[in-house]
């Protein structure tokens, strides 16, 4: 909905689009009450959102200008009235720093390169790489060949305009109250642009000549070529899996919010240990199976992970533990060297540090959820973490909530004497009144903290040429963990995903590094990237079986998640939602929005389940009511494509013959083969 046209009173507003927020939102809707959701972004999710290619470099770019363009904003002093004050918001994003970008896929020479299937373009010119002659810098600084890309901008459009992802990821209709995808929603679509020193975004550039295929030899893929395909990626901000039986997937499926989303098994879980990738056995018939374990450490291993299905039925077995960590739990239950690292790395996953009690608790949870869906714990949303918190928008736009993208909150009305906030003001000036609102914590303003309650993610994106281990399928989403390399390194989680999982094109895999920071995120994990891959295109032809780095992105994410309610000087009913945290789930975020509208709605129900549409009855003579909320279309008729947004059909025949016979499937959340369970047993 445009911002000239929102109402001027509701019941809740949210302010930020992540997770917790949008199932708070859903919540509340579903209930009947009157929500209006906004976010100062263009796009859905925060720092949960997903990107292209070219929507990745756009949010780049943004984050690069924020700091030196502010966005002007209308006098609010005007709308204070008498016993009231105004508590300021951040309207700008100052959760991400240390942001640098490096490309090691051969460069051509093909002019004005752009992703396919964008939305029509007002403007367009050329960029080239730090280095180069346009650049100010001489062609002796990069050695690799010049970068050119197109910077596009889409059509402007207000917010209700925002285009909703089919089925097939291609639809680009409008829709005037559902989430839409993140390539058409995000305004600026353009590649690394110079000038990055002054803005504290840094690009490298590794180039190599692009080589002509030759027989027998796989063709390289090219910088130009990831940029053509950009609508394949779909890059998660943040890299999480949902556990088969965690507090996500039970959410989902309660509120039939799964019906919107779909989901892909994580297929193999891998550890790094003694210089090489291994697979971890962990489910019987794995453990049986394995080449690694020799009997006797089979029969260890399965003796303990039975015992750790019901740890709580055996307390002397370790309560005199309790109190020590649980790699000496490990050590005293004679688990050899090999087993320890397997269940302490891989499949508990917890720290050092982390005591007897809680190791055994992630372990009872690994064993509980495995085998549920798949060979494994976890699953994977096709198109990235992103779908989630969209998900749950739709919900909330289904059931009569608003939603305002492109839409900042500058200052709170707060009331004297209550010590209330009654009212918000905007970036335009406009007063909404609203008797609840939940913020996420980037919009806190420092002088609203009380001490520094946050810490640090560090985060990096890579596409690489193959798999960390070949298979006999290139299919694969494999969980990886790195153990500290080197003392005072942290652990680091590697989520690899394949082309099946919807988020990178055919050929490549997208990888997700995370631990949580102690310095930048290039110091953090440069080593682990060095030691797991190899950053010269032309590895294959010098006999190196690591995979190749064509593209890479590190940077530093903020964590809130250690923050209580006591850490914000805010009122009453103000409540604030943290970003995405370091652990592998969201579990986090789930207890705090159910928390949160606990305190709103104590006598609700937390997202009740919705009705299917085809379940609907309406009154009178069985005609649809006329803005039935649940029971209208998702894509209403009279919503006609944007100009030069790309048909669905026309989408289904630009797919490769590849990714047509590609082999997905799709794991429906409200059913499930339980056959597999009984290997996890």
């Amino acid at each position: 909905m445009s911002a000239d046209h929102l109402p001027s009173e509701f019941e809740v507003l949210i302010v930020g689009t992540g997770l917790p927020e949008s199932i708070i939102a859903a919540a509340c809707s579903r209930i009947g009450q009157k929500v209006l959701h906004v976010d100062r972004s263009a796009y859905y999710g925060g720092n949960w959102a997903s990107f292209t290619f070219s929507g990745l470099l756009s949010w780049i770019e943004e984050h690069k200008q924020e700091a030196r363009n502010k966005d002007e904003v209308k006098e609010w002093k005007d709308k204070i009235q008498e016993g009231e004050e105004a508590i300021l918001l951040n309207t700008a994003d100052k959760t991400i720093t240390n942001v640098e970008v490096f490309c090691f896929a051969s460069q051509d020479s093909e002019d004005n390169i752009q992703e396919e299937g964008v939305l029509q373009l007002k403007h367009d010119s050329s960029v080239t790489a730090p280095g180069t002659e346009e650049d100010g810098g001489s062609s002796e600084d990069c050695p690799g060949q010049q970068i050119q890309a197109t910077v596009t901008n889409t059509v402007e459009s207000s917010p209700s305009e925002d285009p909703v992802r089919s089925d097939s990821q291609a639809s680009a209709q409008a829709t005037d109250d559902a989430p839409s995808t993140q390539e058409e929603n995000h305004g600026n679509l353009c590649s690394a642009e110079s000038d990055k020193q002054e803005s504290g975004v840094t690009e490298h550039v590794s180039a190599s000549p692009a080589s002509e295929c030759t027989d027998g030899k796989k063709k390289k893929i090219t910088y130009s070529q990831i940029v053509k395909e950009g609508r394949r990626f779909n890059v998660d901000l943040t890299s999480k899996l949902l556990y088969a039986k965690g507090s996500l997937v039970d959410l989902l499926i309660k509120s039939n919010v799964s019906r919107y989303a779909e989901f892909k098994n994580v297929t193999r879980i891998l550890t790094y240990q003694n210089g090489k990738v291994e697979q971890v056995p962990c489910s019987r018939a794995d453990v049986f199976a394995s080449k690694q374990l020799t009997v006797v450490e089979k029969r260890m291993l399965m003796k303990f992970l039975t015992f750790c299905m019901d740890y709580q039925q055996h307390p002397e077995e370790y309560l005199d533990f309790k109190d020590h960590t649980f790699v000496e739990f490990l050590k005293m239950k004679k688990l050899t060297a090999n087993l320890q690292h397997f269940v302490h790395h891989s499949i508990s996953m917890v720290s050092d540090t982390d005591k007897t009690t809680k190791g055994l608790r992630a372990t009872q949870n690994f064993l509980q959820c495995l085998g549920h869906y798949g060979n494994t714990p976890f699953l994977f949303p096709l198109y990235g973490n992103g779908e989630i918190p969209q998900c749950f928008c739709r919900m909330c736009a289904v059931f009569g909530g608003i939603y305002c993208l492109r839409h900042a909150v500058q200052c709170l009305v707060v009331d004297k004497e209550t010590k209330r906030c009654k009212a918000v003001i905007d970036t335009s000036g406009m007063r909404i009144s609203c008797k609840h609102l939940i913020v996420e914590d980037s919009y806190v303003a420092d002088e609203q903290r009380k001490g520094d309650q946050h810490r640090q993610i560090s985060r990096a994106v890579l596409v690489t040429d193959k798999s960390l281990l070949k298979a006999e399928s290139d299919q694969q989403i494999s969980l990886v963990t790195v153990p500290p390399l080197e003392p005072g390194c942290p652990a680091v989680r590697i989520i690899e995903l394949c082309s099946s999982s919807m988020t990178t094109m055919q050929g490549t895999y997208l990888v997700h590094l995370t631990c949580p920071s102690s310095g930048t995120a290039k110091e953090d994990l440069s080593l682990v990237v060095s030691r797991l891959f190899s950053e010269n295109v032309d590895a294959d032809e010098k006999g190196v079986e690591k995979p190749s780095v064509l593209w890479a992105l590190y940077f530093n994410m903020r964590d809130s998640s250690v923050a209580e309610r006591s850490s914000y000087n805010l009122p009453c009913n103000v409540f604030v939602c943290s970003g995405p945290d370091s652990t592998l789930g969201s579990d986090h975020s789930i207890k705090q929005a159910e928390s949160i509208f606990g305190q709103l709605f104590p006598d609700e129900e937390f997202c009740p389940p919705a009705p299917n549409p085809e379940d609907v009855i309406y009154d009178g003579d069985g005609a649809e009511a006329e803005n039935a909320g649940f029971g209208a279309p998702l894509e209403p008729e009279h919503n006609k494509p944007e100009e030069g947004a790309v048909p669905e059909q026309e989408n289904e025949k630009a797919m490769t013959e590849t990714e047509k016979n590609t082999t997905v499937t799709p794991v429906s959340l409200a059913t499930c083969d339980n056959s597999t369970e009984q290997d996890a047993e």
